[in-house]
């Protein structure tokens, strides 16, 4: 992870010609829009978090706002006090608060990396859902012909385009799961390397916040007396130096996060797929029929659906899904009434 460097600064005491002037606060650009209603089934769960992740980003945003701001007040007032030490020890205090605050901006940057990875099995996700929904489409109007039609020749038709429907679905679900899990592994790595980053950067700056305390004399004093005067101005400068030297010399020492995604082709699958020209993953199947009838799945749905089913509809009579209750045949899926009429009037029931 890079070493981030900054600008120190040595005091954070507004200057009096220019504290009229207050910096114009960041806003987030949100939408308030049914995006998250549009978006396909498959990836609602997924596009909520990454709304939730936004917001938390924004906190942490408006969080280290706003202890720079007391950290600035602080130091203001400690100058207000008219001790030399409460000034000089405030105003030193307030620089390492803001350095703290600032490791909260840094983080939400980091977040913001993570939320895109998160985004990308978003994506997949949608892409995924047309092919779940095109296989479950055929399905239902196979079990709807069958009942209504039984000897109809569309059967057949229909069952080879479900055979090609789900040689799309195996490579889009194969896909999806090596996406996923290679792209969680990743988002998650990326968080809790910030996470960590953060908690111990601000534990450098605590500590020698800590340090710049003890340099503040409080000893009681009887009424009539006067602390002596504050020495310890280069003392508090170094404390500062030596927080800056620490933080330009941290360096991460993390668990590394183990993958075997590296053998993952253009398409998210081992060897590259069917796929890899940018578009989603059930328009690049459809677009590569040619293709799918070389697959395994294909060749052997293919020959157990051309192993003699219309001579096994017209001999039983009806659907071998179908079953009989009292002598009824029931349909394979729920039927409005309108249906059950038209059925009734062809003679099916």
């Amino acid at each position: 992870m890079p070493i981030r460097t900054r600008n120190r600064s040595l005091s954070v005491r507004s200057k009096k010609d220019s504290s009229s002037e207050k910096s114009a606060p960041k806003h987030r650009f949100t939408m308030a829009s049914l995006r998250g209603i549009q978006q396909p089934d498959l990836s609602k769960k997924l596009y909520k978090i990454i709304k939730s992740e936004n917001h938390a980003i924004g906190a942490y945003e408006s969080a280290g706002r706003e202890r720079v701001a007391i950290a600035q007040q602080l130091s203001e007032w400690g100058e207000s006090t008219g001790d030399d030490a409460i000034s000089e020890v405030s105003d030193k205090l307030g620089v390492l608060m803001a350095e703290i605050a600032e490791q909260e901006d840094l983080y939400a940057q980091t977040l913001e990396e993570y939320r895109g990875v998160l985004k990308q099995i978003r994506n997949t996700e949608s892409s995924v859902q047309p092919s779940r929904d095109h296989k479950a489409k055929v399905s239902d109007d196979i079990a709807k012909l069958k009942y209504k039609e039984p000897q109809s020749t569309k059967i057949v038709q229909l069952e080879q385009e479900l055979v090609r429907a789900e040689a799309q679905s195996l490579v889009a679900e194969a896909q999806l799961t090596n996406i996923t899990r290679q792209k969680f592994k990743e988002a998650y790595d990326i968080h809790f390397a910030a996470t960590i980053e953060r908690a111990e950067k601000q534990i450098i700056l605590a500590k020698q916040a800590r340090r710049m305390l003890n340099l503040l004399d409080d000893t009681p004093i009887v009424p009539g007396d006067t602390h002596p005067a504050f020495e310890e101005t280069d003392a508090a400068r170094q404390v500062l130096n030596n927080a800056e030297d620490q933080l330009r010399n941290w360096q991460p020492n993390l668990e590394p996060i183990h993958t075997n995604a590296g053998s993952l082709g253009v398409g998210a699958t081992p060897g590259g797929g069917l796929t890899g020209n940018g578009n989603s993953i059930y328009e690049s199947e459809v677009g590569h029929n040619a293709n799918l009838q070389d697959h395994p799945a294909y060749r052997e749905k293919t020959a157990r659906s051309r192993s003699g089913s219309g001579e096994r509809r017209v001999a039983s009579g009806g659907s071998s899904g179908s079953s009989r209750l009292g002598g009824e045949v029931q349909p394979p899926y729920p039927m409005t009434e309108a249906e059950r009429r038209e059925v009734e009037h062809a003679g099916v029931i």
